[in-house]
């Protein structure tokens, strides 16, 4: 029997957050010191050498002698490091989600990201819920409830988000009468509307949103008031926006004015 090689182990909660970390300090500065990042941090040379050979590794970032420097053509943060992210905002805002969704047999579709995914956890429980997906990570959530239907669309992989795209991904979604679209965003502000970091994702959710009887956007604070490159969807077609109280109150109002029903959920922080 021939043995495998053994696959590197998932980085834990504490080191995706320092990844993280050392990603957003890269964006402000471009480029930063092995010493400096290890004092900031708090840890130790070795462990920031090692957390910069893997970024690396995961074309996150470009060593150089003492250091690392910003990729010019890294725009955003694979969804693997996003978890770590304001988990106890997606799991309040999941929690408020799952209680719109009615128990009985029904047609949700879940876009990628990982603020859908905290509520694909929330949902498994759900009756005899058709959830249809172009997230294989949304997909390996739920494939282990057998009350729940799971369709996953067709597609080209999109590696930074392990989202499902184009074309064979939007007809999917155009051939079935879905009850409730919920998307995650990139951004959301009355001027830009839903926006996403990739245009072919973008059209992909799109398709979603225009064969949706309901759309949920669903955010944490730091996504409103951004805009990002591609658009999604505009103000007038989502129904509802759950986000969390750290969400800028200027940002909440603008959107309010331009007519969307926005929740504010508690965060528990």
């Amino acid at each position: 029997m021939t043995l495998s090689p053994p696959e590197r182990p998932a980085a834990s909660g504490k080191r995706s957050r320092r990844m993280l970390a050392i990603l957003e300090l890269l964006a402000e500065r471009e480029s930063v010191e092995l010493e400096t990042l290890a004092d900031e941090l708090k840890v130790s040379p070795a462990t920031a050498r090692r957390d910069l050979a893997d970024l690396a590794d995961q074309r996150l970032l470009l060593r150089t002698h003492g250091g690392a420097r910003l990729l010019e053509s890294r725009t955003e943060v694979p969804v693997s490091l996003r978890d770590s992210r304001n988990q106890e905002a997606k799991r309040a805002i999941a929690a408020t989600v799952a209680g719109l969704v009615p128990k009985q047999r029904y047609a949700v579709a879940l876009s990628g990201g990982t603020t859908t995914a905290s509520v694909a956890r929330a949902l498994a429980n759900h009756g005899e819920l058709t959830i249809v997906t172009n997230s294989l990570t949304i997909a390996q959530l739920v494939t282990t409830h057998p009350q729940l239907k799971v369709i996953m669309t067709g597609g080209a992989l999109r590696h930074e988000s392990l989202e499902l795209v184009g074309v064979l991904a939007e007809n999917t979604f155009k051939a079935i009468n879905l009850g409730m679209a919920i998307l995650g965003a990139d951004g959301v502000s009355a001027a830009g509307g839903i926006t996403t970091h990739d245009e072919t994702e973008a059209r992909t959710n799109t398709a979603m949103v225009q064969h949706a009887q309901r759309v949920i956007v669903v955010a944490d604070g730091s996504k409103l008031g951004r805009a990002a490159l591609a658009p999604v969807a505009t103000i007038d077609e989502v129904d509802l926006l759950i986000t969390d109280d750290s969400a800028d109150e200027d940002a909440v109002a603008a959107l309010r004015a331009a007519g969307l029903d926005v929740r504010i959920v508690a965060a528990g922080r």
